[in-house]
Parts: C-alpha cells; structure tokens; sequence
C-alpha cells in the first residue's frame, strides 16, 4: 500500500463522506504540487481557481509569515492596518465608485449570505437567480444555486427563488414585473455549469431592467474575479460583456482574493446597496482578519507586479486556439484561464481519471466536459505539455469507455473530430 492509499484510507474513515479525494498532496511550488509519495503533477485547478499566484510565491509566504508574527487575529471588536490597507486597495484597483463599501467574510458562500441580506433590506421577498447557477451551499446560497439535488430537503428554510432560463431577458423582465422581486443573482461565467458564459448583451440589459425595477443587481464574480478571465473582475472585460460599463449594485468576492488563504468580500458599490446594513444586521467572527487581509494584498500585489492579468488573456487565447486543433475537442468554452473543454460525448470522466494518471489535475465540471482553473503564473510551456498530451488522455478515455458495460459491441470507437 502506498503513503497515498494509507492517508486516503485514514480520510474515508475520519472524514464526512461529502468528498471523495483522489489523492493527499503534500506541497507545492508555483504550478505544481507533489503527493505524499512525492509524485508530481501539473496543477491546472489551482484549487478551483484560488491559488492565483501558484503555490509557496515566496513573496506571499513572506507576508503571511510576517503578519501571523505580528497579529493575526483580533475580532471586528477592532480593525487593524491590513484591513483597511485591503478595503482601500479593493476600491482603487478595481476602480470602484465613491459609494462603494465592503463588508469582509471567510468565503464566497458568506459573501454571498451577505449580498442576500442586502437585497432583502432594500425591499421585496421573491430572489431570482438563473438556471445553471451556482452560488453556495449555506441556506441561503444554497436557495439561489439551482440543482434540485443539493437544495433536496431544505426548501422550507428560506423565501421564494425563482430560476430564469441562462441568458433569457424576456423570462427576466417578465419576472420582475410579478413584483416584490428583491434581488437578481448573476455570474458572468457559470463555471460549476460547465464553464457557460452569459450572452454579451445580457448584463447591460438586467442592469437597466433592475434598475427599472428598483431590483438589486448582484454579480457572483467568487469564482471569475480577481483576474482570471484577464480583467480585474469579469464583469468589467469587454470581451464577456461588451463596451458598456456595468455597475451592479453588489460583488462578491472570494476564492483568488486571499490567493490560497480563505477570506471573501461583498462589495456593495451603489449607494443604496452601501446603506442597506446597520449596526446589528450582519456579522462575523473572522472576517476581515489581518492574516488574510495580509494574504489578499501580497496576491494583488504580486498579479501587478507580474502582470498576470495580462499574461493570463493572452494564455487563455492561445491555449484556446491550441485545444481547439486537438482531434477529439469539440469546443472550449470561457475566457482567461476559466476554461471548459468539450467533447460532445460522455468522456469527461475518464479523460480526467486518465489525466490524473499522466500527472495532470482537471476537472470533470459536466459529463462531457473537463474544466481548467490553473495558477495565473501557468507558463505556455506548461499549457502546451497538457495540450500535448491531451490527444493520448481522449484516447484512452475512448477506450475505458468502449470496454465498458455500456459499450457497442459491433464496431470499434471513433474519434469524434467535429469542432464549432
């Protein structure tokens, strides 16, 4: 039995069985990580589009350690330099209005638990979100994701949610004129989905329709923002949205922000928005803290300096073009480094097991679909090794398939070579 077989089994004995973890990593150093038998592999996850800045920057791992030797925990009974340093370091970079505030949470389910609350005190019960959506798994995130299976059983504990069709603004305007509607989640790239982004049109368009309204538009940017789809926020890349600029009235944040430490933000930009929570309304324990304030702004830090936003449209257009010629790829949906490799057949599955095996970590984000989420300090060279092999990964996934129990018995398997 190998280290990594005895650390899994100790994991399905301990552990809630909610995950099923295909391996216990060990360490890791930019764009790779080892096991606990010390095998390497290409990390093209990043730890579902968290570790911005690769793993171990040393430039991160110097702030942090600094900080934890300094304070790293205090309770919002207080506020402290990094916290403050981080709100103001948000507003500037992102560019955001003058009205803007932030309220600091651990993750993107509580960014999300907070922008709910947002919208509910500006007015109206009934949330709407879209199909396809994926926002949380907390109860009030959970009520705004959209598959049946994770909200079984909790309905009774939260208000009325309607589910648009993705991209339909016929089905939004008709459901804003029902009346008491209080907010509007949207995400620019549904990446649990499979990586499916909104029509160009279509944020601009619910942007006015909500504020015809008197709607709270809010923009779950937890997996997209921070610069990887090659803007600061997705929302704000002309390429996603079109030349409009869009103000939301709420963002959230989470994921890329702390660049491997957990923190979450909601950021509410209008003025209404800013106002809507008083003394009491809402809370946290560690938000906010100076640990990860600390962490958030060594990774904004580092994505300046290094000019990963640019770096990461320019990989993430390449590297598009590249999949697209490999036999087998259908489509590659996304922008930046938020990606979704299509196949057209259920393959999913054993091009991700296969890849695994070759050293590589995907996604299997839908059954026809593999996703990449890497480090935005991916190298091309990096890229084109999984590129390269990808051709061999859809091969021997072709033949699990085949042998399988489901598999045709009257004639062998074909590639499928159609592209869109």
């Amino acid at each position: 039995m190998t280290r990594n077989d005895e650390h899994l089994a100790i994991y399905h004995q301990l552990m809630w069985p909610v995950f099923q973890p295909a391996l216990a990593l060990d360490r890791g150093q930019g764009a790779l990580v080892w096991d606990v038998d010390g095998r390497q592999y290409l990390d093209l996850m990043a730890g579902i589009a968290v570790n911005l800045v690769g793993h171990a920057h040393p430039k991160w791992v110097a702030a942090v350690a600094e900080q934890a030797g300094r304070l790293a925990h205090t309770s919002n009974l207080y506020t402290t330099r990094p916290q403050l340093e981080l709100a103001v370091t948000l507003a500037t970079t992102f560019g955001l209005p003058a009205t803007s505030r932030v309220f600091f949470a651990n993750s993107g389910t509580e960014a999300n638990e907070a922008a709910l609350k947002v919208a509910l005190r500006l007015g109206g019960r009934r949330m709407l979100a879209l199909e396809g959506s994926f926002h949380g798994r907390t109860q009030g995130a959970l009520a705004v994701t959209s598959k049946a299976d994770y909200r079984r059983g909790y309905e009774e504990y939260h208000g009325p949610v309607t589910f648009l069709p993705h991209g339909d603004l016929a089905a939004l305007e008709a459901a804003l004129g029902m009346g008491d509607v209080a907010g509007l989640f949207v995400e620019v790239i549904q990446g649990e989905a499979g990586v499916v982004p909104l029509p160009i049109d279509y944020l601009a368009k619910a942007r006015q329709l909500t504020r015809d309204y008197g709607v709270c538009l809010i923009i779950d940017e937890v997996q997209t923002g921070m610069g990887r789809t090659g803007t600061w926020l997705a929302h704000q890349n002309p390429a996603l949205v079109g030349e409009e600029a869009i103000v939301p009235d709420v963002v959230t944040l989470a994921k890329g922000l702390g660049g491997g430490f957990p923190i979450g933000a909601c950021l509410a930009l209008t003025e209404q928005a800013a106002n809507a929570l008083v003394p009491g309304d809402h809370g946290t324990t560690y938000g906010g803290n100076p640990l990860g304030c600390a962490a958030a702004l060594a990774n904004i830090a580092i994505i300046k300096e290094e000019g990963l936003l640019e770096h990461a449209a320019q990989l993430g257009e390449e590297w598009t073009n590249a999949l697209l010629a490999v036999p087998g790829v259908q489509a590659v949906r996304g922008r930046g480094l938020i990606l979704a490799i299509e196949f057209g057949k259920p393959l999913a599955a054993g091009v991700a097991k296969a890849a695994l095996e070759a050293g590589f970590l995907v996604n299997a984000v839908t059954p026809t679909a593999i996703r990449v989420e890497p480090p935005l300090i991916l190298s091309f060279a990096q890229a084109e090794l999984f590129t390269g092999r990808l051709p061999d990964l859809i091969a021997q996934a072709e033949t699990a398939a085949w042998v399988g129990p489901n598999a045709p018995q009257d004639q062998p398997p074909q590639p499928n070579q159609t592209r869109e």
